[in-house]
């Protein structure tokens, strides 16, 4: 069996997750939130020999306990090549998780909606946040 798909930023997530959660979810029961009649599906997925359909991005999202934005940025790529992906992004934005939803949203009040510049201070500041 070949694995066409295995060096995917999606497949590695997938089987990052699945690896994350497997102590307390089976394959099976990750199947089944997902929408699959079929456990292998998980497998197939996590070993890169099948990608994962955007239409099963959401039942997949909540069968990896993942916000289905984070899993659609990975999986877009993926699903529609990279070109096509790249399209989508530039007309319809990166999909936004909920997390990242809630700083926009502070962002938003702390500035009154004023739209501000990411300016350097600004930028250092937040990635000192993050060690970075």
């Amino acid at each position: 069996m070949t694995h066409p798909h295995k060096d995917t930023a999606a497949t590695k997530f997938i089987n990052a997750r699945i690896n994350e959660i497997s102590h307390r979810k089976s394959q099976q029961e990750m199947a089944r939130e997902a929408g699959f009649k079929n456990s292998n599906m998980i497998t197939l997925l996590k070993l890169g020999s099948t990608k994962l359909a955007l239409d099963r991005v959401p039942g997949m999202a909540k069968a990896l306990e993942v916000d289905p934005a984070l899993l659609m940025r990975v999986t877009l790529e993926q699903s529609v090549g990279t070109t096509a992906a790249a399209a989508l992004i530039e007309c319809f934005g990166s999909p936004v998780t909920e997390n990242e939803q809630g700083w926009l949203d502070e962002l938003r009040d702390a500035s009154d909606n004023s739209d501000p510049r990411l300016a350097g201070r600004a930028r250092t500041a937040l990635r000192g946040i993050f060690g970075k």
